[in-house]
């Protein structure tokens, strides 16, 4: 018996050795290749999110997007994997352009791939269900805090000072007047998504309805007219069940108080449950009979006056909300006809390229930006960056382009982002759209002389335009902050450089990846003061 126990030591003994090293093995090998990112490479992003502060920009961009971005925490794991994603996905739609007149780079993405980029993020305010529609999942414990109205109030400020003198109610918001009396009121002649992705466009009926059962009408929170939609679905179309379902969320989360959007946002019984639940079941209608559900709650809301009292104690508008708004504009204007912005001269100061949305939002951070400035964009392109500003800030925004396509597409985000705004029920900003070249369009020339930021993508500008602009920088007011890719004070200095050494003081800062289209590596950029 001794003689068997000591043997039964012994294996004992040895089986333990050889199961601690199997054990061992895999937690050195895990530790090594916990990311599969690189390890230079996830160094890099490390360094990314500390230099641009793009903990903001994750959470929103989708962002968004804007470093700003977004001002909400994200783990370093959950960063890496949204950065690893824009840099090897088509980057978002929003465009800057690079010059006087540019036109866009060559490769013609819709926004139906910008969206895609953003999809990895999700806001702390938007609902998280389960992909199993009939079990709740451990992640909605938080439900109700993540909503808390409070804190839902604070994330409109997080990211800035609050602008007390901002206003956000538009003078045309629905106030609860009759149908008879609303009816007798223009509407706010939006371009609906209908006319846009459709069955007449090759899409395909979603959630198992008929082709004559995909028709439906969302309300929004500014005017008593919906805006059409097909529940359908087709490649670089506008998700309408996405939509939708975007829009009951941010209606909820950020016109409402917690009491107020619990019908909309329970976590059992909300009828934003209902429509996720509907759409992970294919089940068509449910997800109309819970859409009709909403409209129907929205409008008790809109007559008894909640959205026009609580707009009127907001002074600033979630980058969440701002980035979708923009979206909407830009899918129902430039991304049926990205291809007109095709074209480009290479080796001139007609190269097109884009500043995404959280880069603008770090930047109009930065800036210290607020309602009662001017910011100036010189080569605007299709008009992203002047409309955002007018959004985002609610400041006076101007925009100068030069080449007739984005030009044309400017315009027509213009009127849909003005239809948008109503239908929002948001007062945004002045924006005037100027044609021509901004060394010579005199009302450019004027406004510069009290703009208290510009922004100028210089990207791809040669010296004799930089040098130009350098002339043009006498006429800003002390204080006036220029924003540029590259900057306008060199170590070489000649007779141009020197001037630009006496007028300005320069900052230069790191942005990370997937704040440009040009490329998903980071980059910098400048912040120069008029002194």
């Amino acid at each position: 018996m001794s003689i068997f126990n000591q043997k039964s030591k012994f294996k004992i003994k040895t089986e333990i050795r050889t199961v601690r090293e199997t054990v061992e093995r895999p937690k050195l090998k895990a530790s090594t290749s916990s990311s599969s990112i690189p390890t230079t490479g996830s160094s890099q992003h490390s360094r990314n999110i500390r230099t641009a502060g793009a903990g903001s920009s994750l959470s929103r961009a989708s962002s968004t997007s804007r470093l700003n971005g977004t001002n909400h925490t994200t783990s370093i794991s959950s960063a890496r994997a949204s950065l690893t994603k824009v840099s090897t996905t088509s980057l978002p739609r929003r465009v800057q352009s690079a010059s006087p007149n540019p036109s866009i780079n060559g490769d013609g993405r819709s926004s139906r791939k910008r969206r895609a980029t953003k999809a990895s993020s999700r806001s702390p305010i938007s609902p998280h269900f389960s992909e199993d529609s009939d079990s709740d999942s451990n992640g909605d414990e938080n439900w109700e805090d993540n909503l808390d109205a409070r804190k839902r109030r604070k994330r409109v400020h997080d990211e800035r000072p609050v602008d007390v003198n901002r206003k956000l109610r538009h003078p045309k918001i629905w106030k609860g007047e009759d149908v008879d009396q609303v009816e007798r009121i223009p509407g706010p002649g939006i371009i609906h998504a209908a006319k846009v992705a459709s069955l007449e466009h090759k899409c395909k009926a979603a959630l198992g309805l008929k082709n004559e059962e995909v028709a439906v009408r969302l309300q929004y929170p500014g005017v008593r007219y919906p805006e059409r939609y097909e529940l359908v679905e087709g490649k670089d179309k506008i998700d309408a069940v996405k939509d939708i379902e975007k829009v009951v969320q941010l209606v909820a989360s950020i016109y409402l108080t917690d009491e107020e959007g619990k019908i909309f946002l329970d976590h059992q019984t909300g009828i934003l449950r209902k429509l996720v639940k509907s759409k992970n079941r294919s089940d068509g209608p449910g997800f109309k009979a819970a859409l009709r559900e909403y409209n129907d709650e929205l409008l008790k809301l809109m007559r008894r006056g909640v959205i026009v009292r609580n707009l009127d104690k907001m002074h600033g508008i979630p980058r969440e909300l701002v980035d979708f708004i923009l979206d909407q504009v830009y899918d129902r204007t430039v991304a049926p006809r990205v291809e007109l912005l095709a074209k480009y001269q290479n080796g001139s100061d007609n190269v097109y390229g884009e500043l995404n949305h959280p880069f603008i939002s770090d930047i109009l951070e930065r800036t210290n930006l607020t309602s009662d400035k001017v910011f100036v964009d010189l080569g605007s392109g299709v008009g992203n960056v002047t409309l955002q500003a007018a959004l985002e800030i609610g400041c006076e925004s101007w925009g100068c382009e030069m080449m007739e396509n984005a030009c044309n597409l400017a315009e027509a985000q213009y009127d849909e982002f003005l239809a948008r705004c109503r239908l929002w029920g948001i007062k945004s900003g002045k924006v005037r759209l100027e044609r021509g070249d901004f060394r010579k369009n005199e009302k450019i020339l004027e406004v510069l002389k009290r703009a208290d930021v510009v922004l100028v993508n210089n990207q791809a500008f040669t010296s004799q335009l930089n040098d130009n602009l350098v002339s043009m920088f006498l006429d800003l007011k002390i204080g006036c902050k220029i924003i540029s890719l590259k900057t306008f004070v060199h170590d070489n200095k000649n007779a141009e450089n020197d001037v630009a050494t006496s007028i300005l003081d320069v900052e230069h800062l790191t942005y990370p990846e997937g704040y440009v289209s040009w490329t998903g590596a980071s980059g910098t950029y400048c912040i120069s003061t008029r002194r």
